[in-house]
């Protein structure tokens, strides 16, 4: 099975993407009243996408949190030595949008069914995780997999960990809006990955 490195090393030997794109502005909240949300889906590039297509959604940085060494390098990680889980801090307006609402939002962009990573990428570094940050988060987070308990389409058990968050950091540059950057690549990936064919066949087709 072939990683991310692996398939961009490939990749790039039949087409040039360019190395950076010009993001769109990022909407601003309407009031000061963000939250943070520390998610873990896979693939934190495909996880960054995705929330940043959500309304209410300020900010979305990609990252490592969960693990035992400082500052954490790509390598390292994806290692799967260091006890970090590749994720995403998702800051977001309160005011136009819940908590529950982002999870609600991430349970439906993952597979909750396995344990030992996501889609093509395997080991506990790509395991799907919720960070909560304080006990209303924690509350709010058991909710919400007892509600999706209740009404998944799919016969499996969920296996998703709520977890207390622990220090987040920040990926290396080129992680951030990696598929703004390199685009072709990006999509590439993620169709190969099986990451949208496997999230409908479980979900549903999204509207």
């Amino acid at each position: 099975m072939m990683t991310r490195t692996l398939v961009s090393a490939l990749f790039a030997l039949f087409f040039y993407a360019p190395a950076f794109a010009e993001s769109p502005s990022t909407p601003q909240p309407s009031a000061t009243h963000t939250q943070t949300a520390i998610l873990a889906g896979g693939c934190f590039w495909c996880m960054e996408s995705d929330f940043e297509k959500l309304d209410g959604v300020v900010d979305v940085v990609s990252g490592y949190t969960g693990g035992h060494v400082d500052n954490p390098t790509y390598k390292q990680v994806s290692a799967g030595g260091t006890g970090h889980v590749e994720s995403v801090k998702v800051t977001f307006d309160a005011d136009r949008i819940t908590y529950p609402q982002i999870l609600d939002y991430f349970w439906h962009h993952i597979d909750p069914t396995r344990d030992d990573g996501q889609f093509c990428d395997r080991g506990p570094q790509y395991r799907p995780v919720i960070f909560y940050a304080n006990d209303s988060q924690h509350q709010q987070a058991l909710a919400s997999a007892q509600q999706i308990a209740r009404i998944k389409p799919f016969p499996e058990p969920l296996k998703v960990e709520i977890a207390k968050a622990s220090t987040f950091y920040p990926a290396e540059d080129y992680h951030q809006d990696y598929y703004r950057k390199n685009p072709v690549r990006y999509h590439f990936y993620r169709y190969n990955c099986g990451r949208d064919a496997r999230v409908e066949a479980l979900w549903g087709k999204s509207d």
